[in-house]
């Protein structure tokens, strides 16, 4: 119990309730402790017999010294590798106050949008940014890194393309990663990829698209207007990946052609991070809104007319279309694209254009300079900040010379070195690395002589067709907040808009908002970590790969499978990486027609989605009447698509919240006709320390770190889904072009980076290093203790659609309101508005099941608001039987009003049929520190038929 454990615990300031409040809970549901509650709801057939074996828990200050010995094992190097990863400054300010504030990182993603006007405003500055700087006239809120927005745009450019051709061509200026990911997401759709020259290579009339590099790897720049021209000419459409810094001087992709421009914003103010996470954005024109992945933040109205933000076309998502969606990514990178907009607005168009300047004048130096080292010595001719330099015979010797001095460049091959700067370089480092390559000539007195910058780009390194001449970043908010007090208030009146789970619960069900320990993200901001590049030599990061094959141990353990990749960036790419295994491993034993997926109707939206773009088919089975899989139908199902059965995807516990009792048996028909198990590991915060799913019959599942293993969802991303096998499916893992795992080989990347979003794996390895095997099992117990008392306090208002063992529920629990929604027209929206007022986020609304709401408190939530959030529920359907005694209409109620601000509540016009006081401190004791929602409900359809993507004037504000 709890009260036997010492001071320094870190289970006990995790877990949210206290002993005496444990022992409330279980005499209310009549179980004796909480193991046995977890023992009668989880079946026997699945149940771990044998605890965990993994070490204790570490206090959080043991913990913190262990990895700081393994940080200390990395070295600092200036990295001027480039590939898509530079160098630079998050702002103090910045990263003070968004990046290591919890007001930010432990917000979710925007779908309750009135509750949500701050981080929707940031990201909407994102996307304005962007679309400035490309030249394009919008761009989504982010998605996951460069190489999936490639892929993403390839796919996107086949769903817009009029021709019926499967070709695509891949410009071999690309970075290696970026050919490597969109290698694997062409093979399963049938696209036929070629990769070449396009100013040689390229047949226009066999493709549907062009994938071209505005500046390359190499570091040129080419004139592609000509070649965008010509493609289009033919009805081939065109992509191109950029630079947002680079835009800043260079004539953007949107000017000269490109349909959608793709790219990574992580030189915005986002550390380097082994590689991740940084935000990737996809920008296009406004006629191809509806075709657009990921999120798109677009400018509506509310209920009073005012203004308000919220995320468009939201019928997009995986969750509706399944099978039909035209992406898997569901997780976006939110907290950097937001770091990323507060920079430029930190900065502003003339600072952006001043740091453009300054890299790209170094840049120029470092080249006059390098000529006069020796005549085999020569470097492209154009660029901005990359130079491809090279030096017969002499490419070894180089990069030692430079590392000698602290300095990484790009070891290319025996003749040729890369070098790219960034915002961190000065003239130290022009000097060093000219230096470093005078020694390595053998040369005994500097060729660098005196570094003297001028304002402007030198010589026609830049030429003339590539020269920016537009403006860009003209919007208020990229001028007024130049000063750090400007920064500081309005970074914080924007959070103050906002509800994070820094002041409340957010109950939200198959998203498992726990808590984010403080001392579980200090070590991401630490520069041993955070200022890594991800393709530093093996020596320089001794200690990042130690906790990283730590940390797949620890998962290994955990789960029951044989092997872990860390490489894929969400859950959605985590699927897609276990789903590619499946299907590899099913075509190298001389299956490969089997591309048949069985997924249940409560499944998660991204199975489908993914499944889908690892080339199979969707098959439904149907679910029971108490939610579980029917077996029937099932067996149905295999009967009819045995022989070309690839896999089966389960949710384990059930979607509907239930441990279903014929997993096994499930697995076993599966297993039987030739097929594969998926488990989607969404659900994996219940089954921690009591049951593995890689020992109950599954060979395959992905985790959601930013879930069960407590990295913050920041708005929206980072999320973290690696994909954990079976022995007979480790071989099929990604593997990675530019940093081979000897493990995985060099050919099925799903990012860009080897460890994906690396820079935030800490967290999950602080998390069980510090919870250990009884923490970790205490944390399930907890979660479905406290999922059954909110079900069971909530049951005689609310019915509770599914239960399994003894009317128990997992951790999470699904209340019906369809009833109540026909009986007096109010709906689980009113429901989840006037929550708001209450000071809740609403729960999960309509998934799985229409017209419900599913609610998972998790472990951290303590007894008192636990009560606090059912004592609202409880009241609101005192408000609800008002409607349905007839004593108020449903139009006139306080449900169908709420959310309500503070400028409604203090009008001189009041003439509702309910009180101030009622709409505005419902509960009792709200009227302490009370959160009022910025604005009224929102108008969704005139969102979605007004689509506004971009920041609006200030003009639009004046009636507010």
């Amino acid at each position: 119990m709890l009260e036997n454990l010492p001071s320094d615990d870190f289970g006990r300031r995790h877990i949210g309730l206290r002993p005496a409040d444990e022992a409330q809970m279980l005499d209310m549901l009549g179980y004796d402790s909480a193991a046995d509650l977890l023992n009668r709801a989880v079946p026997e057939s699945i149940r771990s017999t044998q605890p965990l074996a993994i070490d204790e828990g570490l206090s959080e200050a043991e913990a913190l010294a262990e990895l700081r010995a393994l940080a200390d094992q990395n070295q600092v190097f200036r990295s001027l590798i480039g590939m898509g990863w530079n160098d630079s400054i998050t702002p103090a300010v910045i990263r003070r106050n968004l990046l290591e504030s919890p007001a930010w990182y432990t917000a979710y993603t925007p779908y309750q949008p009135e509750i949500s006007q701050g981080r929707l405003e940031l990201l909407l500055t994102f996307q304005t940014m962007v679309a400035d700087l490309t030249g394009t006239e919008m761009a989504n809120a982010s998605v996951l890194d460069e190489a999936t927005a490639a892929a993403e745009a390839m796919t996107m450019l086949r769903r817009m393309s009029r021709t019926k051709r499967s070709g695509f061509f891949v410009d071999e200026g690309c970075h290696p990663q970026t050919i490597a990911v969109v290698t694997t997401r062409a093979e399963p759709l049938g696209i036929q990829l070629k990769v070449g020259d396009p100013l040689t290579d390229l047949n226009a009339e066999e493709c549907f698209g062009v994938l071209l590099s505005h500046v390359s790897t190499s570091g040129e720049i080419r004139d592609f207007a000509p070649v965008a021209d010509a493609c289009h000419e033919v009805k081939t459409l065109v992509a191109a990946t950029t630079d947002l810094l680079a835009c800043c001087l260079l004539t953007p992709p949107g000017e000269w052609g490109a349909d959608v421009v793709v790219g990574s914003a992580q030189r915005f103010g986002v550390p380097l991070g082994f590689g991740g996470p940084n935000a990737g954005f996809m920008a296009t024109s406004t006629r191809n809104a509806r075709a657009l992945p990921g999120r798109l933040v677009g400018v509506s109205v509310d209920s009073n007319g005012d203004v308000a933000y919220r995320l468009a076309l939201q019928t997009r998502e995986q969750h509706i279309r399944r099978e039909k969606a035209t992406s898997n990514i569901c997780t976006a990178q939110a907290l950097l694209a937001m770091i990323a907009a507060a920079y430029a607005a930190w900065h502003g168009p003339d600072g952006l254009i001043e740091i453009a300047n300054s890299v790209h004048t170094r840049t120029a130096r470092v080249a006059q300079l390098l000529a006069k080292v020796d005549p085999s010595v020569s470097t492209n001719t154009t660029f901005f900040d990359t130079l491809t330099v090279s030096v017969p015979a002499k490419a070894g010797a180089v990069s030692e010379s430079a590392r000698s001095r602290g300095i990484n460049l790009r070891l290319i091959d025996d003749d040729h070195v890369g070098l790219s700067l960034d915002e961190t370089s000065d003239d130290e480092l022009v000097a060093d690395v000219v230096e470093a390559f005078t020694e390595a000539f053998g040369l005994s007195d500097s060729a660098s002589g005196s570094v003297t910058l001028g304002r402007s780009a030198s010589g026609e390194a830049i030429p003339s067709f590539a020269q920016r001449t537009s403006t860009f970043c003209e919007h208020e908010n990229f001028h007024a907040f130049h000063s750090e007090h400007e920064m500081l208030r309005w970074l914080r009146r924007l959070s103050d808009r906002d509800l994070a789970l820094d002041r409340t619960m957010i109950p939200l069900g198959s998203c498992t908002m726990k808590l984010n320990a403080a001392a579980e993200l200090e070590p991401v901001s630490w520069p041993e970590f955070a200022s890594i590049h991800p393709y530093a030599p093996a020596d320089q990061t001794v200690g990042y790969r130690a906790m990283i094959t730590e940390l797949e141990d620890l998962l290994v353990e955990i789960t029951g499978y044989d092997q872990v990749s860390l490489q894929p960036n969400a859950g959605s790419q985590g699927e897609y990486a276990g789903l590619l295994a499946i299907a590899k491993w099913q075509a190298n034993r001389g299956e490969g027609h089997r591309d048949i997926c069985l997924i249940p109707q409560s499944a998660h939206g991204t199975n489908a989605a993914s499944a889908v773009l690892a080339g199979m088919k969707v098959v439904v089975v149907a679910c029971d009447d108490h939610g579980n899989i029917a077996i029937d139908d099932l067996r149905s199902k295999i009967e009819t698509h045995g022989d070309n059965l690839a896999a089966l995807m389960v949710t384990y516990p059930s979607t509907h919240g239930v441990y279903e009792e014929t997993m096994v048996e499930v697995a076993g028909m599966v297993h039987d006709t030739g097929g594969q198990v998926y488990t989607d590991g969404a659900n994996l915060n219940a089954l921690v320390g009591a049951a593995k799913p890689g020992k109950f019959g599954s060979d395959v599942s992905h985790l959601n770190l930013h879930k069960t293993f407590a990295i913050p969802h920041g708005g929206g991303g980072p999320g973290v889904g690696p994909v954990a096998v079976a022995e007979h499916l480790a071989p099929y893992l990604p593997g990675h072009p530019v940093v081979p795992d000897p493990r995985f080989g060099t050919e099925g990347a799903v990012s860009s980076a080897p460890w994906g979003s690396a820079g935030v794996l800490c967290v999950s390895w602080m998390y069980i290093k510090m919870m250990g095997a009884s923490g970790l099992r205490r944390a399930t117990e907890t979660a479905v203790l406290s999922a059954n008392y909110v079900a069971h306090r909530l049951s005689s208002d609310y019915p509770v659609l599914y239960t399994g063992a003894d009317g128990l529920v997992a951790h999470e629990c699904i209340i019906d309101l369809q009833g109540i929604a026909s009986e007096s027209g109010i709906s689980n929206d009113d429901v989840a508005k006037r929550l708001t007022d209450y000071g809740f986020h609403a729960p999960t609304m309509s998934f799985p099941v229409a017209g419900t709401l599913m609610i998972e408190p998790t472990e951290s939530e303590n007894l008192s608001e636990l009560d606090r959030f059912c004592d609202a529920m409880i009241s609101i359907k005192s408000e609800i039987d008002a409607v349905i005694s007839g004593d108020v209409s449903a139009e006139d109620s306080v449900l169908r009003h709420a959310p309500h601000t503070a400028a409604v509540l203090i009008s001189d016009k009041w003439d509702r049929s309910y009180g101030r006081e009622q709409a505005a401190f419902p509960a009792p004791g709200s009227t302490t520190d009370k959160y009022f929602p910025p604005v009224g409900r929102i108008d969704n359809a005139y969102g979605d038929r007004n689509l506004a993507c971009s920041c609006p004037p200030l003009t639009a504000y004046e009636s507010q």
